[in-house]
């Protein structure tokens, strides 16, 4: 396995430290997989798991606030952060198996899981899977079906179209660095204004290193076509089957500046799952576990409460 270097220490902000990371051979790739620094290995386990075009940085700071409660680790999916996509075709189908085989290989009791925007989706499609294997289900901003669309969502949508989706991205970026970092900041999060500076520049040097590796936008391509795929699934195999499916207690979390996820569907999601508690952020976006993480940490320790 190969370890990685990683910034932490009482004087580094929360959001700033990296935890440590290796990597694990699963589904023909070498996933890098971060682990939680500093949890006790008698603390149950967590995985998280982020969502399209982000990587396992997105939860550095809600990991370590937890870092008493839960021993966790976060994985690249394959095509993002530090992870080579798989042979063939990626997307949300592929990204459920990588979960279940990495729980497998990593975890030998039942997992609390987290996801974020697609990686929720991925969550609750294992938890529906392997309901065995879930202890609790937190999930923030999922991308479950929406009946609604904005401005934001058609961009997504033209982001799945066969060969359009090839040419929005190539016209993305192109643009100077400064303006995508601007429109990037403003979609993921509810207020950019007031993110502290670690974070800002934890933004941008993700967003330098996505523009280096070659294989992101077919992996953000296609990450987006499964995602739409999952819309256009008859409602008996749809995501929102797979919710009612699932047993464990749920935490949803929606951000009432959230332009990705319309947040009017967390009443629909709150009476789907069959025991589901709602965290509403009205000033958060996309990322809730990182806009306001103390708020995330506090509903988790309730539901497991």
């Amino acid at each position: 396995m190969e370890s990685y270097g990683a910034v932490t220490g009482a004087s580094v902000p929360l959001g700033a430290q990296e935890w440590p990371a290796r990597t694990v051979p699963v589904s023909g790739v070498d996933l890098l997989v971060r682990d939680v620094p500093g949890a006790s290995k008698d603390l149950p386990p967590a995985l998280f798991v982020h969502g399209l075009g982000g990587s396992s940085l997105n939860w550095t700071t809600i990991g370590l606030l937890l870092s008493d409660t839960v021993r966790g680790i976060a994985p690249d999916l394959p095509g993002f952060g530090r992870t080579p996509p798989l042979p063939g075709l990626g997307g949300l189908t592929r990204q459920v198996d990588v979960l279940d085989e990495l729980v497998d290989r990593e975890i030998d009791e039942p997992v609390h899981l987290f996801g974020n925007s697609m990686g929720g989706a991925a969550a609750v499609a294992f938890a529906a899977r392997r309901p065995d294997r879930v202890k609790s289900l937190t999930l923030i901003s999922p991308a479950l079906p929406h009946p609604r669309a904005s401005a934001v969502s058609l961009w997504f949508l033209a982001l799945a179209t066969p060969r359009l989706g090839e040419v929005v991205l190539d016209r993305s970026r192109r643009l100077p660095f400064d303006r995508r970092l601007r429109v990037s900041l403003t979609m993921v999060y509810g207020d950019p204004a007031a993110l502290a500076p670690e974070t800002l520049e934890a933004h941008a040097a993700e967003l330098r290193r996505r523009d280096a590796e070659a294989w992101y936008p077919q992996a953000t391509v296609e990450g987006a076509r499964s995602i739409l795929r999952a819309y256009l699934t008859p409602p008996r195999r749809s995501l929102w089957a797979a919710a009612a499916k699932v047993r464990c207690p749920v935490l949803l979390v929606y951000g009432g500046r959230d332009r990705l996820v319309d947040a009017r569907i967390r009443t629909k999601a709150q009476s789907t799952f069959p025991d589901a508690r709602l965290l509403y952020l009205p000033n958060s976006g996309h990322v809730a576990q990182m806009e306001h993480p103390q708020e995330v940490e506090q509903a988790f320790r309730q539901l497991i409460r």
